[in-house]
């Protein structure tokens, strides 16, 4: 089962990184106000990027070093997840 380390943008141009094994049950939970405390009240979610890992741990590790970029560094993660 892969994971998956994804960033979400909410309205308010804030980003949000997470991990998860089913993304799409994943952003309707952060959408419904189910998904993290940080993301209730800030949809709607826009999927700015995502990366598969093949274990947990791989993942968490990620996720742990992307929150510690600075927001300029995460821009850059997402738009060249884009090309």
């Amino acid at each position: 089962m892969a994971w998956i380390v994804y960033i979400l943008q909410c309205a308010d141009k804030s980003l949000y990184t997470g991990i998860t094994n089913d993304l799409r049950s994943r952003i309707s939970a952060h959408e419904s106000g189910r998904g993290a405390k940080y993301t209730k009240g800030r949809g709607p979610f826009t999927l700015v990027h995502q990366e598969e890992h093949a274990t947990r741990s791989a993942a968490t590790k990620r996720e742990a070093q992307i929150k510690t970029l600075s927001r300029e560094r995460k821009a850059q993660l997402c738009l060249s997840s884009r090309d």
